[in-house]
């Protein structure tokens, strides 16, 4: 596999250019009434069984739908197993969490509710706790029409959690056609992020978040405790030891501490560990300081 990598970085600067990256659509079309349903759920902290946790809680949206902490703290201050993604542009991810073990938005939604370290509830429970409330009885046979049921919750949340996109950073108008969008030193890091390989994961319309890649491709990444075995926790295969879904760097700049267990405090540090990690290489400081300039233009204006 190295042999293969190193193959194909050592042409990649001949081949890359920008149509290997899209600009997120300007608009997601979203069911309105599904997405304010799905917005009041998703901060209401009638989700999690001691009537503390929100989704919000650890996805706060105006701070780029992260904590930013190196696990999230769930109910009775249980910290979880995993740093927490952002759900800014989750839309675009081909599978939801670290290890790929949801499809979509939908599927995703309620595991955060069942897990005993983080909102600790059970679906039966909450959706008891809602047929309780006036609010939700009217808006959900309003909308869908069994009423309440866990299936509904999921397809609400997931339907706001559609309009969290951020189709206006600088490097989506320099796609757009605008090439005074970035300075000349962004796009120096943008020539590097390509000639160097970065763009070999991180691709597409969401830089990244469109498939599964190792930890540790050449030199193993030092972590605490015992060793995460990502997607081989779901999937069995020995080949899937310590393979994870390539995180999109969409508002990477604002969504530290990096990597699937936070342990990368600053985004120069993912930079130079995944340069060396995942790449082969020993890039010289100004080099990972272009990358991380490009990688800012990657922010985009966050809303409610």
């Amino acid at each position: 596999m190295k042999i293969i990598l190193f193959l194909f970085f050592s042409t990649l600067s001949f081949y890359a250019n920008e149509t290997l990256f899209k600009p997120l659509p300007l608009n997601e079309s979203v069911y309105a009434q599904k997405a304010k349903l799905g917005q009041k759920l998703f901060h209401d902290t009638l989700l999690s069984k001691d009537n503390t946790i929100s989704c919000s809680t650890c996805h706060p949206v105006l701070n780029y739908g992260v904590d930013n902490l190196s696990k999230s703290i769930g109910i009775k201050g249980q910290k979880g197993d995993r740093n927490t993604p952002t759900v800014w542009n989750a839309v675009y991810n081909f599978s939801q969490f670290w290890d790929g073990r949801a499809k979509d938005l939908k599927e995703q939604a309620l595991d955060p509710i069942i897990n005993p370290k983080e909102m600790g509830e059970t679906l039966t429970s909450v959706v008891e706790k809602l047929k309780k409330d006036k609010y939700y009885v009217l808006e959900f046979e309003e909308i869908y029409e069994d009423g309440i049921s866990a299936n509904n919750l999921a397809d609400a949340i997931a339907e706001y959690e559609k309009t969290l996109t951020t189709p206006n950073s600088k490097f989506d108008s320099y796609l757009r056609g605008d090439t005074n969008a970035l300075s000349a030193k962004e796009k120096e890091g943008l020539k590097l992020f390509m000639d160097k390989g970065c763009v070999a994961c991180h691709n597409g319309q969401n830089i990244g978040g469109n498939l599964y890649q190792k930890s540790g491709v050449y030199e193993e990444i030092q972590i605490e405790g015992s060793p995460d075995l990502g997607r081989y926790n779901i999937t069995k295969k020995v080949f899937d030891k310590y393979y994870f879904k390539v995180p999109s760097l969409r508002n990477v700049e604002m969504t530290a501490p990096y990597f699937h267990d936070g342990s990368a405090v600053t985004l120069k540090d993912a930079v130079a560990i995944m340069v060396k990690s995942q790449l082969g290489r020993q890039l010289k400081d100004e080099e990972i300081d272009d990358i991380v300039l490009f990688l800012k233009t990657l922010t985009g204006q966050v809303h409610e």
